[in-house]
């Protein structure tokens, strides 16, 4: 089965991914090697306890050497994506966390559910009117596009060009959004150009009491962020806040949707939306994998690994290991435990982890409660990708 396969060529992940070779190679080649054409190709990782080990070994396996995507980045763009927090390793990592890290905190996040509801109930009345709706694009990506645009002070009349960049840069892979040019690789210069232009405005304007303003203020191991610096870092918090909640909630209709027992049962008891959250994300998991690279000669689940190697974190593998879930590979919202990876783990968890299961809780919850139906009107379609897991369309109709 692996000579059929590829990780690395999008095209396996179309019509979803292989959970069914996941499964045969997490029992027989946990770690398992994968080519990419015209470079080297890497170690995937497939069990659950493995990516941990990973994930919690910064010493050993470096998101910074050669950046966090398996295909290898020329110089320049390599050189962006370490001024992402995502592509840090500690101690550089930490300093520019810990002065974010209140600002993210459960207690501050929740302080932000009126708003989340009122935006989400605003979304609802206008999807309300339309009845059938493209669920990606006419329901889910008006949130988390109006939440970072706050968060951040971002001006209301550029929300809908940044989340257009946002877009383009996750869908580089998909020919469905290529032009006779080729992919599209221009996003994250235009986003960073404008949060460049957008770092120099601010500095000249009275503090506010939003993320720019910490993140332009702060310390990080000495010294502040340069204009240069924000731009990278703001590519990568609007980016993910932008896809990955979109992602997640684009998948919670369809979970629930294909699985009416489920949906009935949430029905029943409101109370179970926060575990159905997290199932959502075990069962959906916005991205597939990231990368590291091995720093020295080790051994990872019984196998070699060389200095310099690639290695990628399986997450859409690992979240269904049978060995850490109980029938592992069915949809049930009542999980719990359910210590899934799709936030990561260890020094790398997800920053916005509680604005994530905030966004997703409300929406689940001011969703159900609008409309007493849903249904797919068409079969879901997914963004070819080996690294982004999410739907480009899904067409539903939704009934009070």
């Amino acid at each position: 089965m692996g000579d059929t396969i590829n990780l690395s060529d999008p095209e396996t992940y179309r019509d979803g991914p292989p959970h069914e070779a996941f499964a045969e190679w997490r029992q027989t080649s946990p770690v398992l090697w994968q080519d990419i054409e015209g470079e080297p190709g890497y170690w995937a990782v497939l069990r659950h306890a493995d990516c941990v080990e990973v994930a919690r070994n910064s010493d050993r396996f470096s998101a910074s050497e050669g950046g966090v995507v398996i295909e290898d980045l020329d110089d320049e763009s390599l050189a962006r994506m370490r001024d992402m927090l995502l592509a840090m390793d500690p101690p550089r990592h930490t300093d520019y966390r810990k002065p974010l890290s209140p600002r993210f905190k459960a207690r501050v996040i929740a302080g932000l559910e009126d708003r989340i509801r009122d935006i989400c109930r605003g979304i609802f009345a206008t999807a309300k009117e339309q009845r059938d709706v493209e669920f990606v694009q006419d329901v889910t990506s008006s949130l988390p596009a109006q939440v970072i645009g706050e968060l951040m002070g971002l001006p209301e009349e550029d929300w809908g060009m940044i989340h257009e960049l946002a877009e383009r840069n996750t869908r580089a892979q998909d020919p469905d959004f290529f032009d006779e040019d080729g992919p599209d690789h221009s996003g994250s210069v235009e986003m960073g150009m404008y949060a460049y232009h957008f770092a120099m405005e601010r500095r000249s304007q009275p503090p506010r009491d939003d993320l720019t303003t910490l993140i332009l203020e702060s310390d990080f191991g000495g010294k502040q962020m340069t204009d240069a610096d924000f731009a990278s870092f703001f590519i990568q918090l609007v980016t993910a806040g932008n896809d990955t909640t979109k992602g997640m909630l684009s998948a919670s209709i369809v979970a629930l949707v294909e699985h009416p027992d489920q949906l009935a049962a949430l029905r029943a008891n409101p109370a179970g939306i926060a575990d159905a959250v997290e199932e959502i994300l075990r069962f959906e998991n916005p991205l597939h994998y990231f990368r590291r690279t091995a720093t020295v000669d080790t051994e990872l689940g019984g196998q070699a690994i060389a200095k310099g190697d690639k290695v990628a974190m399986l997450y859409t593998s690992a979240n269904r290991d049978e060995a850490v879930y109980t029938n592992s590979q069915q949809f049930d919202i009542s999980r719990n435990p359910n210590p899934h990876l799709s936030f990561g783990i260890a020094t790398h968890f997800c920053l916005g982890v509680h604005l994530a299961r905030l966004e997703g809780r409300v929406f689940l919850e001011e969703m159900l409660n609008t409309f007493s139906g849903l249904e797919l009107t068409g079969e879901p379609v997914r963004t070819r990708s080996n690294l982004n897991n999410s739907y480009k369309t899904v067409p539903a109709r939704l009934t009070v």
